[in-house]
């Protein structure tokens, strides 16, 4: 990373931690309640302490010797940190304390008319659909929250986004046993992605994988569900009448202004790795943009580079015939007036028994078979089969390093 970038992007990190004591929306001074002391010395450099195993009773003060004050005041007697599957060496601090940066828990809505009086066409939104109802959460409002707690189609849901990993990734909130968790942020990162927690018993979660990694629930995971970044002229053009999470949060935020300016260059370089996770896969750029996926035990990413070229791979992945659309016109979710990243979206391309071959068309893909005309959500827009919807698969857009530190063996698309 640049000096001037460095300089930009530690100042946006500033801004965030100051602007995460704003006080609410309401009128009030009232400081957010679960704010608490920031720790003294250099936040991305301060280590939880080392793993602890055994019974609750048989485990020592895991703090002891650690500079981490809040992180005491605020665990102290929820967690349970005898039981981990990581270990502490791995976790950083991120600066802001537990629930500085607020989950947004009562999530309120607007339509596409009210939106469109401050998004702009080619601004990237979270697109999630389930059980019919469809919505946006817009990334300028997302990364400052970085968790939607949210029930959509009548799910519980999470909907999230960690800013230093360019991940957005939405899983279901219903466990097996029935019990429906909430999550809100430790103010911890490991291998610099987002570290949640869940209120109802204050294990840690790893945001990536959607798996507890510290506490009660360790080794418990998520369901996770299929969502794209698209921009917001493809989400109204869509679904006209769907919803769109609103500004009115109950927090103040500058939203719609970045305070991660220039960390997405792809010149520069990831933040708050532990040295030990800094020797990255380096077959991409670190900071290069994919497109992920896990099928049937095979990972695979497509980079945004290859696919800027071709626009529509048809590709089988352990037997499953699946198709990547991409599409111009999606601004960086970074860049204040940034470069036109694009946009992905990932499918099963059977459909009524028959696999589909794709092309691109001028006004987005056409299959062979049919000559029906499709857009990047999936959705059949002209031709024999209008009105049809390929099936999903989970997938997200994150930065290279982020997705081959979990996922060492991933395999890279590449033509021919």
């Amino acid at each position: 990373m640049g000096k001037k970038h460095k300089a930009v992007f530690f100042f946006g990190l500033l801004v965030i931690v100051l602007g995460a004591c704003a006080p609410l929306a309401t009128g009030s001074n009232q400081e957010d309640s679960t704010a608490t002391t920031p720790p003294e010395g250099d936040p991305a450099k301060t280590a939880v302490p080392s793993q602890h195993t055994g019974s609750a009773e048989e485990c020592e003060d895991p703090f002891a010797g650690s500079s981490i004050q809040f992180s005491t005041n605020f665990w102290e007697g929820r967690t349970n940190f005898c039981l981990s599957s990581i270990s502490f060496s791995e976790i950083l601090s991120g600066g802001p304390p537990p629930d500085a940066i607020p989950a947004i828990d009562e999530p309120v809505f607007e339509n596409v008319e009210e939106a469109d009086k401050w998004i702009e066409e080619d601004w990237p939104v979270m697109f999630f659909e389930l059980n019919g109802e469809a919505r946006a959460y817009p990334l300028a409002i997302l990364i400052w929250h970085e968790i939607v707690n949210d029930d959509v189609g009548g799910e519980p849901v999470s909907l999230t986004f960690c800013p230093l990993c360019n991940a957005t990734i939405a899983f279901q909130r219903t466990q097996p046993d029935g019990r429906v968790l909430d999550f809100g942020t430790t103010g911890n990162l490991r291998n610099s992605d987002l570290v949640m927690y869940d209120r109802q018993t204050f294990s840690w979660w790893q945001q990536f994988t959607g798996e507890a990694i510290v506490g009660e629930l360790t080794g418990t995971k998520l369901a996770l569900l299929p969502s794209q970044i698209i921009a917001w002229s493809d989400f109204k053009e869509a679904h006209p009448d769907g919803d769109v999470l609103s500004r009115n949060t109950g927090h103040v935020r500058s939203y719609g202004r970045n305070p991660y300016a220039g960390y997405d260059s792809i010149n520069s370089s990831p933040f708050a790795l532990p040295p030990f996770a800094r020797d990255i896969d380096d077959r991409l750029a670190p900071m290069e943009r994919v497109v992920a996926i896990e099928l049937d035990g095979e990972d695979i990413a497509y980079s945004f580079s290859q696919l800027r070229e071709v626009e529509v791979v048809n590709d089988d992945v352990t037997g499953v015939p699946i198709v990547v659309f991409w599409r111009e016109g999606t601004k960086s979710t970074f860049g204040d007036n940034g470069a036109d990243t694009g946009s992905t979206g990932v499918f099963l391309r059977e459909f009524d028994g028959e696999t589909l071959t794709f092309t691109v068309a001028d006004d987005g893909f056409k299959d062979a078979e049919t000559g029906s005309s499709w857009n990047i959500l999936g959705e059949a827009t002209a031709g024999p089969l209008e009105g049809a919807q390929l099936e999903r698969v989970v997938s997200a857009e994150h930065f290279w390093f982020a997705w081959v530190i979990f996922k060492p063996e991933t395999t890279i698309w590449s033509p021919g």
